[in-house]
């Protein structure tokens, strides 16, 4: 079985049981939402170090889950809203699969996201418990790379971190969210989380971005 499917499939957003996706963060702690409207980005050479003083936000359409298990097309239709794309939840839901045990896997979210933006998305995974260094600096690479190019990154998340403001967020049953920017030359990175409404975004570190995802998958 593939490591995606078998460690994250149908993955469910929340505290509420293996297909369940809980409509709020288990801690309701909230930081003022910063606004989504675009930023200056300074460019990036791939081939070097980033620069550190680079950011950009893409703007998009939130729009929070309406159910527990709707994670999954939330998260994409936000994605799907950086590139002008207007799409319900529910015909993203029926692209999906979606049932009321969740989406598979981030297989799927990047099936769709191709299926609707002409194929650049692609799959990665973090199969260890824990990202390692390496694994890191791809996540890094790989969002300056989506976001410059007015993509959002759909990420498969589980477990409970932190953001910037010291507000925790947990999603133990998983989750998906949207990744729509970045600063610090990405080594922080702006959350669009569809079961979080009273915040809608948040900023988080690249690592802790990256250890949420280890033993799932995003789509970028």
């Amino acid at each position: 079985m593939n490591p995606i499917i078998q460690k994250s499939g149908l993955s469910v957003c929340g505290l509420l049981v293996a297909g369940g996706c809980a409509l709020g963060p288990a801690v309701a702690a909230y930081a003022a939402p910063v606004p989504t409207s675009p930023t200056s980005s300074s460019q990036t050479d791939r081939s070097s170090q980033p620069d550190r003083n680079a950011e950009r936000v893409l703007d998009i359409d939130y729009q929070a889950q309406p159910n527990f298990y709707y994670c999954g097309p939330a998260a994409t239709r936000i994605a799907l809203s950086a590139q002008g794309k207007a799409l319900s939840q529910d015909e993203v839901a029926n692209l999906l699969g979606t049932t009321e045990a969740g989406t598979p896997s981030a297989l799927d979210t990047t099936r769709v996201l191709n299926e609707l933006t002409g194929g650049k998305y692609r799959t990665t995974e973090i199969r260890d418990s824990v990202a390692r260094p390496e694994q890191v600096e791809q996540l890094r690479r790989d969002v300056l790379t989506a976001v410059d190019a007015g993509r959002a990154v759909v990420a498969n998340i589980k477990g409970t971190t932190v953001d910037t403001d010291g507000n925790p967020h947990s999603y133990e049953g998983g989750h998906y969210l949207t990744l729509v920017g970045y600063r610090d030359g990405g080594d922080t990175i702006r959350v669009a989380d569809p079961a979080d409404p009273a915040v809608g975004e948040y900023w988080m570190s690249l690592p802790k971005v990256a250890n949420w995802i280890a033993e799932r998958g995003y789509s970028s």
